[in-house]
């Protein structure tokens, strides 16, 4: 399913532990346009719960998460 998303805007948090990922993340969908996709490139195995929960409070939708290479990327589409 992730191999089709193509994302509007990718955000490399690779090396950063917890809450940076999910806080850059906020930061960089505040400048998104609704309906866009943003992939978020992650080393941190926690942003995998993270990103899901935050995009279920926030509105905003998960659109999965693809493993490779020791590192996940995750798409969200924003709201």
């Amino acid at each position: 399913m992730t191999e089709d998303i193509k994302p509007d805007d990718t955000l490399d948090c690779s090396g950063l532990s917890c809450p940076m990922p999910l806080l850059k993340t906020k930061k960089h969908i505040g400048g998104m346009k609704s309906g866009q996709i943003l992939a978020v490139i992650s080393t941190d195995p926690g942003t995998k719960n993270d990103l899901p929960a935050f995009a279920r409070k926030s509105g905003h939708e998960f659109l999965g998460v693809k493993e490779e290479d020791g590192h996940a990327l995750l798409y969200l589409k924003v709201k």
